[in-house]
């Protein structure tokens, strides 16, 4: 695999010219010109983004979706925010899927109460609702939303339909807010990175191998952070579109803006088989584009991988571990000592018996892994061994029941059940901890999307730890037929692939799937279960802010499953407050408790009450804010708190890692950088200031107080460098705080409190 250290041409759709000193006379001498501008227009992603852009301005985007896809962890905050700004009809086809809370039987009645929201909400304002256990969310966008050229924008961040020629991006729920609301997902035209592939893969290795390789090659280097991937080359046309799709739904974990890939005529089948042949066209780069970096890769020189915890960048070939195991594993328990501290220690190098790593658990889900070919292989190699009777287990979830349907019916499932496996319907439990949570000091291998701490279900403020690492199916399966013993499926001789035939049936989803086909119906009352609650009030920014460190994070990369937990956290999604006493919960359990201790403050300020009589203490602030602003007062003051960490916001588009601390009082975030535009998005969406600051060391320690003057002025007056001071010792101390780019509406936003205030006030207008 190379990573170009320059921008490169790409001729005809194969040949690659690197945009070096020989470029111009590379290209003239096959009659083109070293136009990088014009060139630039050439790539498949300008195209699509241009047709979906409405400023006029091809640098600065303002992009309306096509089609918007979410569900039940996410949709309920979503409509009830859209309702609050004055939602009267989805505009364009909303899809509410039903596949996170479907197993996790936590909090009564909540689940099946945020459904029947859900079921509502399609009716009155012409939606469509995917039942629980049908389908996960990406797969049935997959089956029966994409289109080539088109683009949706889903409130997940596996919103990844690239392989069937659609742009998709996933971000947290204020964006698809607005595009309920009419409005735009305003960008800077991102860079595009060339994927170019060549040959094919070896036998055995399957999608999430060539995943996994290429997250492990960019991810440390941000090399198509917020970009999108744009997947070019021969190789293309050696790989189904099933693997493609495979491959496609991980660029999620490189931090990429989107993805796109060439569209032939395997696509075409693919939306011939699934009844929608007019929605496929065919999608390729000009004769001449030009991309701001490539990734070339030779399919086949990718072998089986393993993603070890606690990040799906910490790859290694199976073979490098297995030759490497002890070594490998102390660098997994030294790494994961950073993420976990003594909270828990993970002992995976007693997972080693006789010189092979034992796994205790094995599963195949979700988005990723539940595709029909990642089963099929499975089961082929599967066929007729057993999985033990010892600690091994191995749950299979295909994505669809349409899927399911024809695993059912082709034998695979016969196959898969007379090993000792289970297997069951669409849910993304495993993903992201609601299914399947291994014992603890247990080790699980997946083909899921990610491997963050306790992203599996287990509780570390409980003294619990698991841990899992990625691989694909067909080396799970492997392993699985070695009883446990790592084994990829390179290793096994005599697999014959059956490569079964793919048949849709579109009935599963008419006798199922309400679908209003676009028609609202104002006469259908929502319904309301008694865990669905309102958004709090949130105040407008005050002309002057003082904030206090409540947590102070220094994770080489903090996650939003972090920020806030996943799993059985998420059936209070629905109701702001009392998810929000889940924030932090595991990485830092005293954040909650510290938050609305400042809390106290600003609601004394609020209620124009004296602010030293919620604290004490914050006299002796305000004293020291006197030594150099006298005309600071309650009048003109806001307290909130704020955290740092090095790079937060890696991860799952949940606009509630932002959205919890805003409603716990959280008025900034203050990092070195942000990993992911769309954490950032939501922070600016919720009112909450993206604050940088250079990595070394802080000026600011926990609990510490920082007074930003006239921060609404800096805001309004696109400052990039703010003023800040820490308050300690009776004195103040400065320092310099700085700020990314924010568009118009984003200042407004911060400036009005959050969205809902942002739309609540243009209402008002």
């Amino acid at each position: 695999m190379k990573l170009y250290k320059t921008g490169v041409f790409l001729s005809e759709g194969r040949d690659l010219i690197a945009d070096d000193g020989e470029a111009e006379a590379r290209l003239a001498s096959v009659g083109k010109s070293a136009d990088r501008q014009k060139a630039a227009c050439g790539t498949m992603a300008y195209g699509i983004l241009k047709n979906h852009n409405t400023s006029g301005n091809m640098k600065e985007l303002q992009i309306k979706f096509d089609k918007l896809t979410s569900h039940d962890i996410t949709y309920v905050g979503i409509i009830q925010t859209a309702r609050a700004s004055g939602l009267t009809r989805f505009p364009v086809p909303y899809v509410l899927t039903n596949c996170h809370n479907s197993l996790c039987a936590v909090g009564g009645t909540i689940n099946e109460d945020d459904h029947m929201f859900g079921l509502s909400c399609a009716k009155r304002y012409g939606g469509m609702y995917v039942p629980p256990h049908q389908a996960v969310i990406h797969q049935f966008a997959r089956e029966m939303l994409a289109c080539s050229g088109n683009m949706i924008l889903g409130s997940d961040s596996h919103t990844r339909y690239g392989a069937l020629g659609t742009m998709a991006m996933g971000e947290g729920g204020p964006e698809l807010v607005k595009q309920l609301l009419g409005k735009t997902y305003d960008i800077n035209m991102p860079e595009v990175v060339a994927i170019y592939l060549s040959g094919a893969p070896v036998k055995g290795v399957g999608p999430q191998d060539i995943a996994l390789a290429i997250i492990g090659e960019v991810f440390k280097k941000g090399y198509v952070k917020n970009k999108v991937m744009e997947f070019v080359g021969p190789g293309i046309k050696n790989l189904s579109v099933d693997y493609r799709i495979g491959i496609d739904v991980m660029t999620t974990e490189t931090t990429c803006l989107s993805s796109i890939w060439e569209c032939d005529d395997r696509t075409k089948e693919f939306y011939q088989i699934h009844g929608r042949e007019d929605d496929y066209k065919p999608l390729h780069p000009a004769d001449l584009a030009y991309y701001d970096g490539c990734v070339e890769i030779d399919l086949s020189q990718i072998r089986p991988m393993i993603a070890m915890p606690f990040h799906p960048s910490n790859t290694y070939t199976i073979a490098e571990l297995k030759e490497n195991l002890m070594d490998i594993l102390e660098e997994t328990e030294k790494r994961a000592k950073v993420s976990l501290g003594e909270k828990a220690e993970l002992k995976l190098k007693e997972k080693v018996i006789d010189g092979r790593l034992y796994v205790d658990q094995g599963i195949i889900a979700g988005c990723a892994g539940g595709g029909y070919e990642n089963i099929c292989d499975a089961a082929d190699i599967l066929r007729g061994t057993s999985i033990g009777d010892d600690d091994f287990t191995l749950s299979v979830y295909p994505a669809s029941t349409p899927i399911f349907m024809q695993l059912v019916k082709n034998g695979a499932v016969a196959d898969l059940l007379a090993t000792g496996a289970i297997v069951k319907t669409a849910f993304c439990g495993p993903c992201f901890g609601a299914g399947d949570t291994p014992a603890n000091q247990g080790f699980s291998i997946r083909h899921s999307t990610r491997n963050f701490p306790n992203r599996e279900g287990s509780k570390i403020q409980n003294g619990q730890i698991a841990s899992v690492a990625l691989m694909d199916a067909r080396s799970i399966a492997a392993t699985a037929a070695n009883k446990g013993f790592l084994t990829g499926a390179d290793e096994l001789d005599g697999v014959d692939f059956t490569k079964p035939a793919y048949y849709f049936d579109a009935e599963i989803y008419k006798n199922r799937v309400f679908d209003s086909h676009g028609k609202a119906d104002p006469s259908v009352e929502v319904k309301f279960g008694p865990n669905i609650k309102d958004w709090p009030p949130m105040v407008a920014l005050p002309q002057n802010l003082i904030l206090k460190v409540v947590s102070e994070i220094h994770d080489p990369v903090t996650t939003t499953d972090e920020l806030i937990p996943s799993g059985e956290t998420s059936s209070y999604r629905s109701n702001p407050l009392a998810l929000a006493e889940f924030a932090l919960s595991r990485k830092d359990p005293g954040y909650v408790g510290r938050a609305k201790e400042v809390q106290k403050i600003e609601k004394a300020i609020e209620a124009d009450t004296c602010p030293g009589e919620a604290d004490e203490g914050f006299h002796d602030v305000m004293n020291a804010i006197h030594t150099r602003f006298s005309d600071v007062n309650r009048h003109n003051v806001g307290v909130g708190s704020t955290i740092f960490a090095v790079k937060p916001g890696d991860g799952s588009a949940r606009e509630q890692a932002a959205s919890c601390q805003k409603v716990l009082g959280g008025w900034a975030n203050i990092a070195n950088e942000y990993a992911t535009k769309r954490y950032r998005s939501n922070l600016i969406n919720w009112g909450m200031l993206p604050f940088t600051i250079p990595a070394g060391d802080l000026p600011f320690a926990l609990g510490d107080y920082i007074f930003i003057p006239d921060i609404t002025d800096a805001i309004k007056e696109k400052k990039t460098e703010i003023e800040a001071y820490v308050v300690k010792d009776g004195g103040l101390t400065p320092f310099t705080l700085t700020m990314g780019e924010l568009t118009d509406d984003e200042r407004e936003i911060i400036e009005d409190g959050c969205l809902i205030n942002y739309y609540r006030a243009q209402k008002d207008m």
